[in-house]
């Protein structure tokens, strides 16, 4: 009886911990959302780059059918060789750019921000041309590629932070309400408990490894997998009686 109690004890713990650690950081994209940028900046930096270069590639020969678009297309394959070189170009002067106009963008207020955010939208890069010979329609590539990326990663880390911070409470939730299976939960406990303490080595260690889990990446996918694993063990003893979970024990034990 003592060992029962003190293991709903230690699940309500991890539990509580759990919860208020995402809540915290779930909280904190939305009280301080310049945290989101202090934090990835070398991470969103670099998809910066590869959103631009990205751009840059895909830019080809008019697909039109009119005379003109022909024209301009057969143009563009006479002269593929230096349109390569202008791009390898651009994606040099990009790099320099980024260091000019990502503390730009950052020094802006929240309604200089917006309007940039607006003006950006209404934009449009047309062709290799336009950017070899304007340099402010390079720019509003940089700044475009950079706001989009920043609003990625916030939506991104509020849903990973609001995940966690759910299967931690649901946690604390199946120990009170089904008190009689805490030893069933100890499989869904220590894999949260692991997995967090994993998220924290990442974050005080190896902060692009922990985004690029955070950030629509297979490795994301493989994360989502693993909290609905330990959702299929909640589901297990709320609505099974924990059935499965128990043979799992089992063969855990027996090895």
């Amino acid at each position: 009886m003592q060992d029962s109690a003190t293991q709903r004890l230690v699940l309500r713990i991890i539990g509580v911990a759990g919860a208020a650690l995402f809540a915290f950081f779930f909280v904190l994209t939305y009280h301080r959302p310049a945290w989101v940028e202090d934090f990835a900046a070398s991470y969103i930096e670099s998809q910066v780059a590869e959103k631009v270069d990205a751009t840059i590639d895909g830019l080809g020969a008019p697909q039109g059918k009119d005379a003109l678009s022909r024209y301009a297309a057969e143009l563009y394959r006479q002269n593929e060789a230096k349109i390569s070189e202008y791009k390898s170009l651009l994606k040099g002067n990009i790099r320099e750019q980024l260091a000019i106009c990502i503390p730009q963008i950052r020094a802006l207020g929240d309604e200089q921000r917006r309007k940039l955010e607006q003006w950006v939208e209404e934009g449009a890069v047309l062709s290799i041309g336009e950017l070899q010979l304007d340099n402010s329609r390079l720019v509003t590539l940089i700044q475009s590629g950079y706001l989009a990326t920043v609003a990625d990663l916030k939506r991104e880390i509020r849903v990973f932070t609001a995940s966690n911070a759910i299967v931690f409470l649901l946690l604390v939730l199946v120990s009170f309400l089904r008190p009689q299976s805490v030893r069933l939960l100890f499989i869904p406990g220590l894999l949260l408990a692991l997995s967090t303490l994993i998220c924290a080595f990442l974050y005080a260690f190896q902060q692009n490894w922990l985004l690029t889990i955070i950030h629509r990446d297979y490795l994301g996918f493989t994360y989502a997998a693993y909290l609905g694993i330990v959702f299929l063990f909640y589901c297990d003893i709320w609505f099974n009686e924990g059935r499965i979970s128990a043979r799992i024990l089992r063969l855990l034990v027996g090895i």
